[in-house]
């Protein structure tokens, strides 16, 4: 059964929290994250993304970035902005895009969970992203972002959560992109952590370079049960409340001529021309080339398993491999992966600006799927969910030293 586990946070004063919260240090880049961040000395990018605090150009993997990033957010603790709660606690957070919510426990959840698949995987993660979140980690002796996870839903944990929002928050905020953040704080929270211990499995949505990294630096500093390194932050969403939107795919250069290449895929597939940019049903796909959407249907996979039924693993078998030779999406220079909040007309800027030959627009992967193959013990293909909306970092920070 999962573990839930309460944290003495280090969080910003209410009157701070707007300055504070940025983005995730993965969904932007450096220039991005200097943009964003100028001006605002309490933005939190200073700690996740500390080389904007450096001259430009500096190797996001040197050691003063490091250092940096420790020192900022040491000041950032003893800043006159921050708390950090006198008893271990709970959370809520809830947020809004576009009228929708999706409301989820925010608390420390077990490296040894993770270890020991209660928390299942569907994403293999690359190693030197692993070593960057880790060093952080350990220089920093905190986790400073939360992953995201869900679970299957559960009426206990969900009617605490109900009678959590009826307390007053402690943040309630919207950010620059409009998507509005509340947190409330629990006021029982074992009464929580039990309910929550009757939960059998959990999955991870977005971060799985964070959990692999909290899990190493566990280990690295030899931590015990007892431990808070033997924890780390993740908001705890309930199945029935996440969303997932698609994660498109741009084609650099074709083998052949533009209109050779569709020729080929109306003798294998059929296509249909001046269709709508965004498929709507499982199994359709979206190709945009020279300046026309084509609809096609993929065929289903000659495999087996809950992976190869999978959108994404039927478009790598049938187009990608045999039709562009590409055999590994995940290292391939020839494609590039946008995901489905920058919207298909992204998709045709990149196309009609001669960035790329070809742009797919795919069908989002669901959560059942995403469930299916975590609960086989399967990988899905790279770049195959895009959850939205993203959690903000700043708000509740897990320090373990």
């Amino acid at each position: 059964m999962a573990i839930l586990h309460p944290f003495r946070a280090v969080r910003p004063l209410s009157d701070a929290a707007e300055r504070v919260a940025s983005v995730p240090y993965d969904v932007i880049n450096s220039a991005e994250a200097r943009a964003l961040a100028e001006g605002n000395s309490q933005s939190f990018l200073h700690v996740i993304r500390p080389e904007i605090d450096l001259p430009q150009g500096v190797d996001e993997h040197a050691d003063e970035v490091y250092q940096t990033g420790a020192a900022n957010l040491k000041a950032f603790v003893a800043s006159g902005y921050t708390l950090q709660e006198e008893e271990p606690s709970l959370y809520l957070y809830r947020l809004v895009m576009n009228g929708r919510s999706q409301t989820g426990i925010f608390g420390c959840v077990a490296v040894a969970d993770y270890d020991g698949d209660v928390i299942l995987k569907h994403e293999l993660t690359r190693p030197s992203k692993e070593d960057d979140r880790t060093r952080h980690i350990l220089e920093q002796r905190a986790h400073a972002e939360p992953v995201m996870l869900t679970f299957r839903d559960s009426p206990a944990v969900e009617a605490l959560m109900a009678e959590c929002q009826g307390q007053a928050p402690l943040y309630d905020f919207e950010a620059e992109d409009g998507v509005h953040h509340t947190v409330w704080r629990f006021e029982r929270p074992l009464e929580v952590v039990e309910a929550f211990g009757r939960v059998s499995s959990v999955y991870v949505a977005d971060g799985h370079h964070r959990c692999k990294a909290a899990s190493r630096a566990a280990a690295e500093v030899g931590a015990t049960p007892s431990d808070e390194a033997a924890y780390f932050p993740a908001v705890l969403f309930p199945m029935g409340q996440m969303r997932i939107l698609a994660y498109n795919r741009v084609i650099r250069h074709l083998p052949v001529a533009p209109s050779q290449f569709m020729a080929q895929l109306e003798i294998r597939f059929g296509l249909k021309p001046n269709v709508a940019p965004v498929p709507t049903r499982r199994g359709e796909v979206r190709l945009y080339i020279e300046g026309t959407w084509f609809g096609l249907e993929l065929p289903e996979s000659e495999g087996s398993s809950a992976a190869d039924a999978l959108d994404v693993g039927r478009l790598t078998e049938h187009i990608l491999e045999p039709m562009l030779g590409i055999t590994d999406p995940r290292r391939d220079p020839n494609i590039d992966f946008v995901g489905g909040i920058r919207g298909t007309e992204e998709l045709e800027r990149l196309v009609d600006g001669g960035h790329a030959q070809l742009a797919i627009s795919m069908h989002p992967t669901s959560i059942e799927e995403l469930v299916d193959v975590s609960d086989a013990g399967l990988l899905m293909p790279p770049k195959s969910t895009w959850f939205e909306p993203k959690l903000r970092s700043g708000l509740l920070i897990h320090l373990f030293d």
